[in-house]
């Protein structure tokens, strides 16, 4: 830091838009004030959630965000989701014309071979393996730093077509990942941006299958933010931007998508006919056709995903029967959520016993899950627990819960107090 220091008092470079930012905030001027007019401007770019315009815009922009990510910078950290964004993103992505590439011909001395694109797709399974297993915000700043420091320089690399649209494609699964990590650890403007330049990447890798599935991802952080018309329009843009290109697999989750956004609506009737046809979808798979990384995507996910919808359409019997078919037994935190669910099923069927014995055994599940959208299940089943007059079904749980780390984390000392 002093060597940094020592090399903007000679004169020989100037502080980038992070330590700016500190410089800034240090001596209470601006940076016009302070003659960092390099700076001006930062702040609206990288909160700007807009779909890139071309190629090179994509670049910049998820560069920017990696290394803003990285520096901790909060206004970015602390950031909302934009509702525009959602609805501009799925339509630019549907009208959209042929992928792009970069028009002009790269300066760096970085040359981009296909040995490069399956070491960021081994690289990214490494990751997703661990975001599973501990939740997004165990390792989400290591994912974020092999973005940055490895992937980047590959993007503005030199690269024949055939490799650059492998390398989009490899970068924006990556990117998705990122995002979805993002929005586990409730980051959730930052992991907004992210699913936007993944879905521009995934256009220009001309690879529709994955471009599908960050809408999807959309839609899953629009609904649990509350947005749900948005999310549901998300889903459905999502089905018919990929008709051509779509396996059943995938048709499954976007169906399931829309039937969890509908379901927080209280449209029941829509609901269950958008899981019938999950359903149906999931049953005419043929795994060796579908792209790996959704492959996850089977009978235990759909039965989490309807035990979700009928969680909140107050179908207590159903949401039950689904929760009870969802344990996959190799996805932690899948295998959290729907206890969760089922829990609360039980909640609200008129069995606290119950509810509290399995809320138990998710947080055994969760023990070692370092994940924002975990406890905010936790606490919302916490909030809906105190309700109950039974004082000596909440004195047992709360002693039990207390030994549980992320239990812990929801701010709850006693429930009784």
């Amino acid at each position: 830091m002093k060597r940094r220091i020592a090399s903007w008092e000679n004169g020989h470079s100037m502080p980038d838009e992070f330590y700016g930012a500190l410089i800034c905030e240090a001596f209470g001027m601006d940076a016009a004030e302070l003659g960092l007019n390099h700076l001006t401007g930062h702040d609206a770019s990288l909160l700007d959630a807009r779909y890139p315009p071309t190629p090179e815009d994509a670049f910049r922009a998820v560069d920017q965000l990696w290394r803003a990510d990285l520096h901790g910078y909060e206004p970015l950290l602390l950031s909302e989701a934009s509702q525009p964004a959602w609805n501009e993103a799925s339509l630019r992505w549907l009208v959209a014309p042929d992928p792009s590439f970069p028009t002009k011909p790269s300066t760096s001395s970085v040359r981009v071979g296909l040995a490069d694109v399956a070491m960021i797709k081994s690289t990214g399974d490494t990751f997703a393996m661990l975001d599973d297993r501990f939740g997004g915000d165990h390792a989400r700043q290591s994912v974020i730093q092999y973005l940055s420091r490895d992937v980047s320089p590959l993007l503005t690399g030199q690269y024949t077509e055939p490799v650059g649209r492998a390398l989009f494609s490899a970068a924006a699964e990556a990117t998705l990942l990122a995002g979805w990590m993002s929005y586990d650890a409730c980051h959730h403007g930052l992991a907004q941006r992210y699913l936007l330049q993944a879905l521009r990447l995934a256009q220009d890798g001309d690879d529709r299958r994955l471009a599908g599935s960050i809408l999807s991802a959309m839609s899953h952080q629009a609904t649990f933010l509350g947005n749900f018309t948005e999310a549901a329009t998300l889903a459905r843009a999502a089905r018919m931007g990929i008709s051509g290109v779509a396996t059943p697999t995938l048709m499954a989750q976007f169906h399931a998508m829309e039937a969890r956004a509908l379901a927080r609506t209280g449209d029941t009737r829509a609901c269950e006919l958008a899981l019938a046809e999950a359903t149906k979808a999931l049953e005419s798979r043929n795994s060796d056709d579908e792209p790996e990384w959704i492959t996850y995507f089977d009978e235990a996910e759909l039965a989490a995903e309807a035990a979700h919808c009928f969680r909140d359409v107050n179908s207590a019997k159903q949401a039950v029967a689904h929760a009870e078919h969802a344990m996959s037994g190799t996805h932690v935190r899948s295998d959290f959520f729907a206890t969760m669910v089922l829990a609360d099923a039980h909640l609200r069927a008129g069995e606290p016993e119950e509810a509290c014995r399995v809320a138990l055994d998710a947080l055994d599940l969760g023990e070692q899950l370092k994940s924002a959208r975990c406890v905010a299940y936790l606490r919302e089943f916490r909030e809906d627990l105190l309700e109950i007059s039974n004082a000596s079904v909440l004195s047992d749980f709360e002693e039990q819960a207390a030994e549980h780390r992320i239990w812990l984390a929801t701010g709850a000392i006693t429930l009784s107090a």
